[in-house]
């Protein structure tokens, strides 16, 4: 069973950074894509970034040069960089991960099958 904890999430203003950690356990994560999605209120969750096992990095054009994902595959740790954070930014960030023996660059909800509790993220203006 994978287990996906987050943190790091809470209240900045706008323009400036948070970075959030999210902690795996049940499986290594050295073999297998990772991302980020957020949902906000009233909206639907949405893909933010992902690693792919390569340690290549891959975004949604809205967070593009802003946020930065990366992977610790010795502590089992994906982390998101987030720096400019604007107040459309404001959700609730979940670390994912699919199924073994998927990989690639998934950017999509059903690629993923293991999802953590989500930390919030709240940027004021």
């Amino acid at each position: 069973q994978v287990q996906l904890v987050e943190s790091g999430g809470g209240l900045v203003q706008a323009g400036g950074s948070l970075t959030l950690s999210c902690a795996a356990s049940g499986r290594t994560i050295s073999s297998y894509t990772m991302a980020w999605f957020r949902q906000a209120p009233g909206k639907e969750r949405e893909f933010v970034a992902g690693s792919h096992p390569s340690g290549l990095g891959y975004y949604a054009d809205s967070v593009k040069g802003r946020f930065t994902i990366s992977r610790e595959n010795a502590k089992n740790t994906v982390r998101l960089q987030m720096n400019s954070l604007k107040p459309d930014d404001t959700a609730v960030y979940s670390c994912a991960a699919p199924r073994n023996g998927r990989v690639g660059f998934l950017n999509q909800i059903n690629h993923y099958d293991y999802w953590g509790q989500g930390t919030q993220v709240t940027v004021s203006s």
